[in-house]
């Protein structure tokens, strides 16, 4: 009895001093699959070697492949064919990454060419910048995330031909009679003047809705390229993209359109997408690599058959039988949303961004209308303020590289090499102060007309703290959800564009009422207490909702429960 007693508490001490190899290795067992592994512990990562070998053993450990370095665990792991994408070169991978960064411009500066062209649009159909905002920036704007979850990424070549097509339609419509007479079935029914308007709106929103598929493409293509590690740092650069898109047409055309019609500043925004579907064209390659498929399934061909089957879906096709249902797709975006870790940073990121957005749409109207509301600026003044967002975008892009890998490898350091999701937040601690700043400093600029100096630095201080806290944001629900980059991205824009399209309806007339500063620091306010109920409790519980998740996903992926 004394001697079962004594074997007892040997036990207990060896589980104590090794727990986590222990468990790790009756978990899975020696034949665990480690090019799938970081999908099943979704939100912890085992970053450090020696740690490494503690929690898997000696046996594990051997076959981990590390960094050049040596000095991180290489997650997803890489296999040994050469046509795998965590193994091409760097320069193959940052062709991929600036063709799906060029890409990602494409839906917010064609949305943001309306907002340069919006006093010359009013004018010329004798109507008010209101009016004009609602027809074609605000629902080109909800359109732009609301059929999202609808995207097929396998025809991502050919939704970016579309957009162009339409985009090229808003440019030699002479006007919109001429507009109206592409869509004859709807002019039968009726001749008025405001469903010509609401046509020109579905030429605008159809544009949108098509063109913003390489905005949710690049989630895939960032992690299906670069390695845990390096993936906050190539997703701010992404992230860069589309944040700076809607700034840069306001900034390029308004210049333009003080001098020429506003037809110039779309014919420009199409020659840009005939850009980007050459570079898709001729220089795109398909990242995407069935590490769960076993045997792996063969990667399209280089030849010029392949690429233009690659081009038009017929590859998608054929790979069908290795992918998920449309149906199921739509399900997994259900299946994500619910999680609770998930849905309440859509609804802080949807409402944070959802106000930058209407700074974008709005600024126009403030800067163009003369006082006592806006500051009366001329076409060239207005062109010039969005300058102010372009380079704070910039600063926020730098800062955040840095931030964000300073506050990975902290992390790492000071967690004994684990990595967990919830660290991703702390950038949030830094963007919110900043946020608070440039919205009430923006404000007050607004209501009591102070110095274009302090507009400058409102303006280009929130902008800052949007592109940190969303570069966050999608690194944190990336690494909840490794497996389903598709359905973060589509959800993630579906929260900023619920978030921001109605915002330039309610904006002005609220300044005209009550006056900037009440605007915009309320706008700060809601933020603040969205990531004060947010953002401390999912770094406190959000790694119990991560696994409980984990466990149940992985019990269903088993048939334990149905």
């Amino acid at each position: 009895m004394a001697d079962s007693v004594d074997i007892e508490k040997a036990e207990e001490r060896r589980l104590e001093e090794a727990p986590s190899q222990t468990s790790t290795e009756h978990k899975f067992g020696p034949d665990i699959d480690l090019t799938t592994f970081h999908e099943r512990v979704a939100g912890r990562l085992v970053v450090d070697p020696e740690e490494a070998r503690i929690e898997f053993g000696d046996e594990i450990a051997s076959r981990l492949k590390l960094s050049r370095d040596r000095k991180k665990v290489l997650w997803p792991q890489p296999t040994d064919d050469p046509e795998d994408p965590q193994n091409w070169s760097d320069g193959r991978k940052a062709m991929q990454l600036f063709i799906v960064t060029v890409a990602a411009v494409i839906p917010d500066f064609d949305s943001g060419v309306g907002i340069a062209a919006l006093f010359a649009l009013a004018k010329q159909y004798d109507t008010t910048t209101g009016v004009i905002n609602n027809l074609t920036s605000n629902w080109s704007i909800f359109l732009l995330g609301a059929c999202s979850p609808l995207y097929l990424q396998t025809i991502f070549h050919s939704y970016a031909v579309f957009a162009l097509a339409f985009m090229v339609g808003c440019t030699f419509a002479p006007n919109l009679k001429t507009f109206a007479g592409a869509f004859r079935p709807f002019t039968e029914f009726t001749k008025s003047r405001l469903t010509r308007r609401y046509i020109l709106l579905a030429m605008r929103c159809l544009t949108a809705f098509f063109g913003y598929v390489p905005t949710l493409s690049g989630l895939y293509v960032v992690t299906d390229l670069y390695p845990f590690h390096l993936q906050a740092r190539k997703l701010n650069l992404w992230t860069m993209g589309f944040i700076i898109a809607p700034f840069l047409s306001p900034f390029a055309f308004g210049f333009l359109v003080a001098r020429a019609d506003w037809r110039w500043s779309y014919g420009v925004a199409s020659l840009y997408g005939a850009f980007v579907v050459f570079m898709i064209s001729f220089f795109g390659e398909e990242t995407l690599y069935d590490r769960s498929v076993q045997p792996i399934p063969p990667r399209p061909g280089k030849s010029l058959s392949s690429r233009v089957a690659t081009l038009v879906g017929i590859t998608g096709g054929r790979m069908g039988k290795y992918r998920p249902t449309l149906l199921n797709g739509l399900l997994s975006h259900v299946d994500c949303i619910w999680r609770p870790h998930l849905l309440s940073v859509l609804v802080f990121e949807g409402i944070l961004f959802g106000f930058g957005v209407g700074i974008n749409v709005t600024n126009a109207v403030f800067l163009g209308t003369p006082p006592p509301v806006g500051y009366g600026f001329s076409q060239y003044g207005i062109a010039a303020g969005y300058a102010t967002p372009i380079v704070a975008v910039v600063i926020g892009e730098l800062v955040g590289r840095y931030t964000n890998d300073w506050i990975q490898n902290a992390s790492i350091r000071k967690h004994n090499g684990v990595f967990e999701a919830e660290y991703r937040l702390w950038a949030c601690y830094i963007a919110i102060p900043l946020y608070i700043c440039g919205f009430v400093l923006l404000g007050a600029s607004f209501q009591n007309h102070m110095s274009v100096g302090a507009l400058v630095m409102g303006w280009g201080i929130a902008q800052v703290a949007i592109m940190i806290n969303t570069v966050a944001i999608y690194a944190y629900c990336n690494d909840c959800f490794p497996k389903q980059q598709g359905e973060i991205s589509a959800l993630i824009n579906l929260s900023r564009a619920l978030g921001g399209f109605a915002v330039p309806f309610f904006q002005v007339p609220w300044a005209e009422s009550y006056g900037a500063l009440e605007v915009f620091g309320c706008e700060a306010a809601i933020v603040s207490g969205l990531f004060l109920l947010i953002v401390p409790a999912l770094q406190v519980k959000g790694a119990d909702l991560r696994v409980s998740a984990s466990i149940i996903r992985m019990l269903w992926a088993l048939n334990v429960v149905s």
